[in-house]
């Protein structure tokens, strides 16, 4: 499934793809479904496509990893020659060294409910993005939302 999101990369227009083949369990998982192999490869010609589709978008968000990384790593490079970011969303707690050099956004860690989604103040999971001084934890800029300012 692919939708475009204003909300889980701040500022950017995202074309989100779903990725099958999840490694996680997560509690609470909300796509339970993505853990079987399911829907059609994704190929640069697909993701040509799907780009070309959606005008206007300028990060490329991957919803999982699925469990083939040398792919995956690929595709986030062919998403640079099409002249959009790269983000992925891993709900592992780091990713290897190699995906910090493929990707402008990673975000890490299982879902847990005790802790909250992203925009909780206590939420385990983060956000990270490649700025020219390095990699920054962006997670913050997701809680302004529903705080309540005294």
């Amino acid at each position: 499934m692919t939708s475009v999101v204003l909300e889980e990369i701040p500022d950017r227009v995202s074309l989100a793809v779903d990725i099958s083949n999840c490694r996680g369990n997560c509690e609470g998982c909300h796509s339970p479904f993505l853990k079987k192999d399911i829907g059609r490869e994704l190929t640069p010609e697909v993701m040509d496509a799907l780009v070309a589709d959606n005008f206007g978008v300028n990060c490329f968000l991957f919803l999982g990893e699925g469990r083939d990384p040398e792919t995956l790593l690929e595709l986030a490079d062919h998403v640079h020659e099409l002249g959009l970011e790269a983000a992925v969303y891993s709900g592992r707690e780091e990713v290897e060294d190699i995906f910090w050099n493929h990707f402008d956004y990673i975000k890490l860690g299982p879902y847990k409910p005790a802790c909250g989604p992203l925009n909780s103040p206590t939420t385990n999971q983060r956000l990270f993005h490649k700025s020219p001084e390095g990699w920054e934890d962006i997670t913050s800029r997701f809680w302004h939302k529903g705080v309540e300012k005294s």
